[in-house]
């Protein structure tokens, strides 16, 4: 078989184009840096690969393979299929490293983003015995930063999709550490309450940035581990925020706390404007243009739309329930100092953050084996849902050590999920719209972020009492399970990225 790439001619004997890599590596005349993506033409039963993206026309169409260029083969005229275009290969080695170099500052920045939004949760005690306080009023506080969170997803997907990567999530690092650093100087509920809401508005674009960059640069099939990576700081931040949190506590107080966690890792800001990339993701032209509209109507007369919306809301309630509850509910109700506190509360996001890599790169690898990405990441996400939902078993538990056995248990079943869940949304949404899709997807889950936490304080009232509110997050991972496993179905995914392709080429 004639391969051409780059304009020159390669020998290769072989039905599949994803497999060129090799001979694309070491062809003379192919540029460093290049990235390329492998199309397939057919004809006569035979497959023929294509050139690459640097080739393409300006308007970012597909060539017409009749007869001309590359696509010119010994047996005549061939037929063009972009739409079984096969991935992006990377011939340059410096540029794949530096792509997960990026993956380790997006995981920092993750893990910073967390502790800087669980601060409150972990001093909300002393918090409220300073400012006398109810739960419900905390929960109102922690709630707030969810508020403009969640209003500005979708504008920060679009943001994303439009001016780039590196700008918007150096400003909006730059703002919510400065804001959470201003909470250890607020003197009252009202100053509180406002530097809560700009900490929610700088971190609405962590989302959308790191899975946009995720999805531009790894294929369907290789997305999970990059997310993982990714989602590890969600979940090492978490940990560190509790454990660090709990000794500041213990030794300084709870304005120190929010000050040093705020300031200190603005230094993060140097190696993501040295290496970030500086324009809009490049596409393929498998996603462009990237301006086509889709009517609503179409998109949510598909249940996998529906089955997102449902999980993403009653999972993300359970999630953010033990985010922000899980060191009051360690201190008032299992009485644990400080130290313990954070101690035990670091724990359970630790063996999550174990279990997630490991499930991530085994659902790559069951992905690639079986063809069937959007199954197999539903298994995995599914049975995380139902072991998670074992934190069911605190009500009745009277230990501390008990306790902290059934929260790990329970953390690292959703490890299960994590990062598969995240990868399902990016392996469904067309390359050019993964901004807002995830934009849209993160607005339900912080809708729940609102909920949570406000709901949890007008529960535990004044009885300082968790059972109510520990049977609802349990069972909400039950309906998030359910919705997957009837709504979102492969044939209803396929159907998603169609409607996407369809309206693309029409417009």
């Amino acid at each position: 078989m004639v391969i051409p790439i780059g304009g020159v001619m390669l020998d290769r004997a072989t039905p599949a184009c994803s497999t060129i890599a090799s001979s694309i590596e070491s062809a003379p005349g192919v540029q460093p840096r290049a990235t390329f993506l492998i199309m397939e033409a057919r004809h006569d039963g035979a497959v023929f690969c294509g050139r690459g993206v640097d080739e393409m026309p300006p308007d970012g169409t597909l060539p017409t393979c009749a007869g001309q260029g590359p696509y010119k083969t010994a047996k005549g005229p061939c037929r063009c299929e972009p739409h079984i275009t096969r991935g992006i290969l990377r011939t340059d080695v410096r540029s794949d490293k530096k792509r997960w170099w990026i993956i380790g500052l997006l995981c920092f920045a993750a893990l910073v983003n967390y502790v800087d939004r669980n601060n409150l949760s972990v001093a909300a005690v002393p918090v409220m015995e300073d400012f006398d306080f109810s739960p419900a009023i905390a929960g109102t506080l922690m709630s707030a930063f969810f508020w403009t969170y969640t209003l500005l997803q979708i504008p920060s997907g679009w943001a994303v999709d439009r001016f780039g990567l590196r700008w918007t999530y150096g400003f909006s690092f730059l703002i919510w550490s400065l804001s959470s650093a201003a909470i250890g100087l607020a003197r009252s509920f009202s100053q509180i309450l406002v530097f809560r809401l700009i900490l929610g508005l700088g971190q609405a674009a962590v989302q959308p940035v790191s899975l946009t960059y995720i999805r531009t640069n790894f294929d369907d099939e290789e997305q999970g581990f990059p997310t993982a990576v990714y989602i590890l700081g969600m979940m090492i931040g978490p940990a560190v925020g509790g454990f660090l949190g709990g000794a500041l506590l213990e030794e300084l107080g709870w304005r120190e706390l929010f000050i040093l966690t705020g300031l200190i890792p603005c230094v993060w800001l140097i190696p993501w404007f040295l290496l970030a990339p500086s324009g809009r993701a490049k596409l393929t032209s498998q996603d462009q243009p990237s301006t086509a509209k889709v009517p609503l109507r179409k998109l949510f007369a598909n249940p996998a739309v529906w089955g997102i919306t449902i999980t993403a809301f009653f999972y993300s309630y359970f999630w953010y329930f033990v985010m922000s509850w899980l060191p009051a509910y360690l201190v008032m109700e299992r009485d644990m100092s400080f130290l313990d506190m954070g101690i035990y509360t670091a724990l359970p996001f630790i063996a999550m953050a174990v279990v997630a890599p490991s499930a991530a790169r085994l659902a790559d690898h069951w992905s690639r084996r079986t063809g069937r990405p959007i199954l197999v990441r539903k298994i995995f996400i599914i049975s995380g849902y139902i072991l998670g939902s074992s934190t069911l078993l605190l009500i009745w538990t009277e230990s501390a050590q008990v306790a902290s056995a059934i929260l790990i248990f329970a953390l690292a079943s959703i490890g299960l999920t994590s990062a598969n869940y995240w990868a399902l949304t990016q392996a469904i949404s067309p390359r050019a719209f993964v901004g807002r899709a995830i934009g849209y997807q993160n607005t339900i889950s912080n809708l729940a972020g609102i909920c949570a936490p406000m709901l949890t304080g007008i529960l535990v009232g004044e009885s300082e009492n968790f059972s109510s509110s520990i049977a609802f997050a349990s069972v909400s991972l039950w309906i998030a399970a359910a919705a997957y496993a009837f709504l979102v179905r492969e044939s209803s995914a396929s159907e998603i990225k169609g409607l996407f392709v369809g309206e693309m080429r029409s417009s």
